[in-house]
C-alpha cells in the first residue's frame, strides 16, 4: 500500500507522524526491510534528507534499526516513547495500580530468585536510609532528598532481586518518577508515615523463599499511602492491602489533582 503524500509544512516531523502511523498498521511486520529512502521519498513527495531525517527519528524510538549495507529494518510498531508518555498521562489510579504490580510482582519473583548479595543490597540500602530519620524514626526534616535516594535504592533492589531484565528496566524507569513523588509526598501532612519495620518485614519475607508472603509484604507496605489517596478522591475503594491491584492497594507518582496530595507517600 503506498503511503500517502506529505504536506509540506514542518516536513519532517510530518513524515515522521505518516511512517509511524504506518508501522502501527502494520504495513511493514516486524523483521521486515521497509522501502528504500529514493522509494519513500516518491511515494511521499519529499527530498531523500527529509525521509533520511524522519527514518532516523524512528531509529533513536527504537521502532527502526538500520544495518549498513543491508537497510533499515523494522524493530517494533509501536512507538515506546508514545508508551512512556501514556504512562505519563494516564489517570492518577491507574499509575498506582501499576506501580503495585511492578512491586509486587518484583517481590513475588526476588522470594524465588534472590541471592546473599540480594539481600545484603536491601539491607544496606535500608541502613543508610535510617541515616536520615528522626528520632521519632520518620524521615528528617530538611533531608527528604537523600531519604527518597535510598528508598529509592531499597525498592530497586527489590525489584532487581527478581531477575527479570525487562521488569528491572520498567521499573528503573519508573523509579524516577516515584522518587520525584515521595519528595513532594514527604512535604504533605496528608500522606501516613510507613515504619521501618514495614520496609525489614519486606525484606524477611523475600528471604524465608516465600513469594506469596513477599506479595503480601509488598502490598502492605505500600497499602497506607494508596487508602490516603482513596479516601482524598473519594474512591471508597477497598482498604484490604492483599486485595488485588485496582481495588485499593497501589500507590502512585502523579499529585492528586485540586489536593495538593502526592501518593507517592512514605513508601520506601
Amino acid at each position: 500500500m503506498a503511503l500517502r503524500a506529505a504536506g509540506r509544512q514542518s516536513l519532517v516531523d510530518t513524515v515522521v507522524a505518516e511512517l509511524r502511523a504506518q508501522l502501527a498498521a502494520g504495513e511493514w511486520p516486524v523483521g521486515e526491510r521497509i522501502p528504500t529512502e529514493h522509494t519513500l521519498a516518491e511515494q511521499l513527495q519529499v527530498g531523500r534528507n527529509t525521509v533520511r531525517e524522519a527514518v532516523r527519528v524512528l531509529v533513536h524510538a527504537g521502532m527502526l534499526r538500520s544495518r549498513q549495507g543491508e537497510g533499515t529494518f523494522v524493530v517494533a510498531t509501536a512507538d515506546p516513547g508514545e508508551i512512556v508518555r501514556g504512562v505519563q498521562r494516564a489517570d492518577v489510579r491507574d499509575v498506582l495500580e501499576l506501580r503495585i504490580a511492578l512491586e509486587a510482582e518484583g517481590a513475588r519473583l526476588a522470594a524465588l530468585r534472590h541471592t546473599s548479595a540480594d539481600l545484603e543490597r536491601m539491607r544496606a540500602a535500608l541502613a543508610a536510609q535510617a541515616a536520615f530519620r528522626d528520632p521519632l524514626g520518620q524521615p528528617a526534616h530538611g533531608q527528604y532528598e537523600l531519604y527518597a535516594e535510598h528508598d529509592i535504592e531499597f525498592h530497586v533492589a527489590v525489584v532487581d532481586a527478581a531477575h527479570n531484565a525487562a521488569l528491572s528496566a520498567t521499573y528503573g524507569w519508573f523509579s524516577s518518577s516515584v522518587r520525584d513523588a515521595l519528595v513532594a509526598s514527604l512535604h504533605d501532612r496528608h500522606m501516613p508515615r510507613i515504619h521501618e519495620t514495614d520496609h525489614h518485614d519486606l525484606v524477611d519475607a523475600i528471604e524465608t523463599g516465600d513469594p506469596e508472603a513477599a506479595e503480601r509484604a509488598a502490598r502492605s507496605l505500600l497499602a497506607k499511602p494508596k487508602q490516603a489517596v482513596d479516601a482524598l478522591l473519594g474512591t471508597g475503594t477497598s482498604t484490604d492491602p492483599n486485595a488485588a491491584p485496582g481495588t485499593g492497594t497501589g500507590t502512585g507518582t502523579a499529585a492528586v489533582p485540586g489536593t495538593g496530595t502526592d501518593p507517592g507517600g512514605d513508601t520506601g
